[in-house]
């Protein structure tokens, strides 16, 4: 299937289902504020099959991200994988560094069909992502899982999130995402909601010179580079020329530009509830109510989400606003209006004179990650 021949009115590229939010760590930046113990009202075994029936109506070869919480303390995870794969659907996971990825677990997803495996690194050093994740030996738990998920044939992605505590390790982590054998380099950039509301952000002009880093990156390294929560960094390649974010990735999932929340995204919390985004807690309904291809196709916050006009502010003024369009999910964790301007883009539109989104940060004013 051809990413770009998605009509993202119809369907998702992406749609992640939250399994739980129970995890063992208590990472800095959770979206979850993730706790020990799973929730008593979480989607059933049964009633993950049914949405995953219903997204496969999407259509062919839908993408589906199994996220958490730690999707691993669920313990039917390859049991809904298989039935995920079954249906027709690329079934992919993002599992935390904890006790429970171990080389026999990844082997059975292997074996259940999951297509890839996204594993999070936020330090350059055991030291760095321990202190990050607060869990000792989280870091190697996470790169003996890399090297498990390559001798079962699974293609690596490495997420990385980007705030004042982690910027300056960015180029530690490029090297180790090369030592990896990743396939996808996934970098977020900081939405203040969860545990992440006590992190401070990079500043906008620092943020523009990471982007325009992570340009050069994309340009020569053997692993394909993404942001997420950080559209605008279609606007910084396209300004230089670069064709790095419409490069087909070395797996089956492939890539594709121009996704926001709500446009091409959506998340499925561990009730059921239907969000834009996982980091934009607004619900359009509930899958145990509706099915959720309605909920994405024909809701008014959906709906209002895939249509660039009606963005404000500076967002709304920018000729990039249908290659960019901004975070969504930032401009509501700021604002509590997710068509408002994105406060994380320095990019000020020629001849724009109105008002300019407000950001607080306190990280150093830099321009370049290294």
């Amino acid at each position: 299937m051809n990413p770009r021949a998605i009509d993202t009115s119809q369907r998702p590229f992406v749609l992640v289902w939250e399994l739980t939010q129970a995890c063992e760590l208590a990472c800095k930046h959770c979206r979850a504020d993730a706790k020990p113990n799973r929730h008593p009202d979480e989607l059933t075994t049964a009633e993950g099959q049914q949405l995953l029936d219903e997204a496969a109506q999407f259509g062919d070869g839908q993408l589906v991200v199994l996220s958490g919480g730690d999707p691993l303390a669920r313990e039917d995870a390859a049991e809904l994988v298989q039935y995920g794969t079954d249906a027709g659907l690329r079934m992919t996971l993002t599992p935390s560094g904890t006790a429970s990825l171990t080389r026999d677990s990844i082997d059975e997803l292997a074996d259940a069909g999951l297509q890839r495996v996204a594993l999070s690194i936020d330090g350059g050093s055991a030291e760095a992502h321990d202190a990050f994740r607060k869990e000792n030996g989280s870091f190697d738990q996470t790169v003996a899982a890399a090297e498990a998920a390559k001798s079962a044939g699974l293609p690596l992605q490495v997420n990385t999130t980007v705030c004042a505590e982690t910027v300056d390790e960015l180029p530690k982590i490029r090297q180790l995402v090369e030592d990896l054998g990743a396939v996808l380099w996934s970098v977020f950039f900081l939405v203040p909601v969860g545990r992440g509301r006590v992190l401070d952000p990079i500043s906008p002009a620092r943020a523009e010179g990471v982007m325009e880093w992570l340009s050069h990156v994309a340009d020569e390294a053997r692993f394909g580079v993404k942001t997420t929560e950080a559209p605008h960094y279609r606007r910084v390649v396209a300004q230089r020329g670069s064709d790095s974010t419409d490069r087909p990735s070395a797996d089956s999932i492939g890539r594709r530009a121009g996704i926001t929340a709500g446009n091409g995204f959506a998340f499925v919390s561990h009730i059921g509830k239907v969000y834009p985004s996982g980091f934009l807690p607004q619900s359009a309904g509930n899958v145990r109510e509706q099915s959720v291809v309605d909920i994405y196709r024909n809701s008014d916050l959906f709906r209002s989400l895939r249509d660039p006009d009606a963005l404000r502010g500076k967002c709304g003024a920018c000729e990039f606003r249908h290659l960019c369009g901004g975070s969504r999910s930032r401009a509501f964790a700021y604002t509590q209006d997710p068509l408002e301007s994105d406060p994380l883009c320095d990019y000020v539109p020629d001849g724009y004179e109105g008002q300019l989104p407000e950001q607080t940060f306190t990280a150093r004013d830099a321009s370049t990650a290294d």
